[in-house]
């Protein structure tokens, strides 16, 4: 009997990702062990994985696993895995970078639509049996701002041109897009942020965008803009955006990303006028596990097959 590589899944859901791998005929090729993320591999399996499915690994674990030679994290922020002290340096890790794509862009437009049409207060008025004239503010001809150009500010982008929204935004490396008027670099987002009315965020959690959007950015844009967090909660300092809000630099914000979740109840964000608090539901899907087990699958025989990995993480870059 020949040896094939050990392959364990460490979630709850493993039902997806085996039908996955049997349906794309790899089943004959690896061994499949289960483990649910309340415990802990056992030291057979510490000693036998060779490759690692999981939304994230504790301190201590992967110096225990010899073999083990690639991990593919269940979800598209990495920044728990790289903060680990003891990733080791050969090990190959995969995201599920844009898995996201069927739900997060049409969750950012129904935020958009909150916005600005008037459905909330129209459902408010009929608990009270009120006829109130309402006007919904039009998205056509509005400019949209995107920090973070990667799979699911591209397709927010495609959506919102398709409303006759104006579409700007930042990328790594721009380049001309489908869709965008302009794409620009990261040095220059004040260009973005003054022309927006309303601005998007979807860049990754490193360094570099802690608390990116803080008082001096938030100053950038226009008095009537709005600002969209479904990227990471560190990008903002929480507490320039609530002065901004209060204060009608902007006019206000919805928040789907928080520093800590859940959102503790003493937070501010919670009191704050003009500002709206999403309980993280941008990437959420029913099929979320189905969603991921594909990339997973396409990844697993390209693993096997001694070809180069989709969605690699970059550790110099943090995502």
């Amino acid at each position: 009997m020949r040896n094939t590589p050990n392959l364990l899944l460490w979630t709850d859901s493993p039902g997806p990702y085996i039908d996955a791998i049997q349906q794309a005929g790899l089943a004959d090729r690896v061994t499949i062990e289960t483990l649910s993320r309340k415990d802990s591999p056992s030291d057979a399996q510490r000693a036998s994985t060779h490759v690692l499915l999981a939304a994230g690994v504790p301190a201590g674990l992967l110096p225990t696993m010899p073999n083990l030679r690639w991990a593919q994290s269940l979800t598209a922020g990495v920044e728990g895995w790289l903060a680990l002290p003891d990733l080791p340096a050969g090990l190959t890790l995969t995201c599920a970078r844009g898995t996201h794509r069927e739900s997060m862009p049409e969750n950012i437009l129904g935020a958009l639509f909150h916005i600005t049409k008037p459905y909330a207060a129209i459902a408010e008025d009929k608990k009270q049996s009120l006829w109130r004239h309402r006007v919904a503010t039009p998205l056509n001809g509005k400019t949209l701002g995107i920090l973070g150009l990667g799979a699911i500010g591209q397709e927010v982008a495609r959506l919102a041109t398709a409303l006759g929204m104006r579409v700007i935004g930042t990328r790594r490396r721009p380049a001309p897009m489908s869709g965008l008027a302009e794409v620009l670099p990261a040095d220059r987002t004040n260009e973005v942020l003054a022309q927006s009315d309303y601005v998007l965020l979807l860049l990754p959690a490193t360094p570099e965008t802690d608390n990116f959007i803080d008082a001096a950015r938030l100053a950038q844009m226009k008095p009537e803009a709005w600002l969209l967090n479904f990227g990471r909660g560190h990008l903002i300092k929480d507490d320039d955006l609530i002065a901004a809000v209060k204060a009608g630099t902007i006019a206000g914000a919805v928040l789907d990303v928080f520093r800590q979740e859940p959102l503790p109840k003493e937070h501010a964000f919670w009191t704050t006028d003009g500002i709206l608090v999403l309980p993280h539901i941008g990437g959420p899907h029913p099929r979320r596990d189905s969603i991921v087990a594909r990339l997973f699958v396409e990844n697993l025989g390209r693993f096997l097959d001694g070809r180069t990995l989709k969605e690699v993480v970059d550790r110099a870059a943090g995502y």
